[in-house]
């Protein structure tokens, strides 16, 4: 991806794609970006968050994460939730005017 000045940016792509990403969904995070994949650092909750493996990461405990690469600092913040009932939108970016699905899970 590219940032509006013409870097390359980190972005984590999250499967399902929707926001907040609930736990009991099976929620796997790739990092994307520059770089070498073996070269992603991880974190949770804001602390750098030891794992061993590469992408995609599957994730089994709520909260918020990030990976970065060299040169390309952090990706946006993924939340994930062990909440119900939660309302979920899209993962992707929205722009006013959008026609967009919501989901209410339970």
């Amino acid at each position: 991806a590219l940032s509006p000045t013409g870097a390359q940016t980190t972005q984590l792509l999250v499967e399902p794609p929707w926001t907040p990403a609930v736990l009991w969904d099976r929620v796997t995070l790739t990092c994307q970006g520059s770089g070498t994949p073996g070269a992603t650092t991880w974190y949770k909750d804001g602390k750098r968050w030891w794992h061993k493996g590469t992408d995609p990461l599957l994730i089994s405990k709520s909260g918020t994460y990030q990976c970065g690469r060299p040169g390309t600092g952090l990706s946006p913040a993924v939340h994930v939730v062990n909440a119900t009932p939660v309302l979920q939108v899209p993962a992707w970016a929205l722009l006013e005017g959008d026609t967009v699905t919501l989901r209410c899970r339970v």
